[in-house]
């Protein structure tokens, strides 16, 4: 799920997270946007839904369990079906 960042809502300063941690804590459950927080400016955490953490995680180690697979194609790293049932014990 693909979600644009509102700058006039999605930035807040860590001390309004001290004030109301459960206004923010709706906030990103419910947009499904993370929410930055700063200090002085700067940022220094990001707040996401745990929902939408696992679910990108998720989507990351598959990203990068697919872009391997292509490496070792390229690179001629590549077994039949018949030799991967055998290495994992499949019949």
């Amino acid at each position: 799920m693909e979600t644009t960042t509102k700058f006039s809502e999605d930035i807040i300063p860590l001390s309004d997270m001290k004030v109301n941690p459960g206004k923010i804590v709706n906030q990103v459950d419910k947009t499904h946007r993370p929410v930055l927080l700063t200090n002085r400016g700067r940022g220094v955490a990001v707040v996401q839904s745990l929902r939408d953490y696992e679910a990108e995680s998720e989507e990351r180690a598959f990203l990068r369990g697919v872009v391997q697979g292509l490496m070792d194609l390229e690179e001629g790293r590549e077994m039949d079906l018949a030799d991967v049932k055998k290495h994992l014990g499949l019949s």
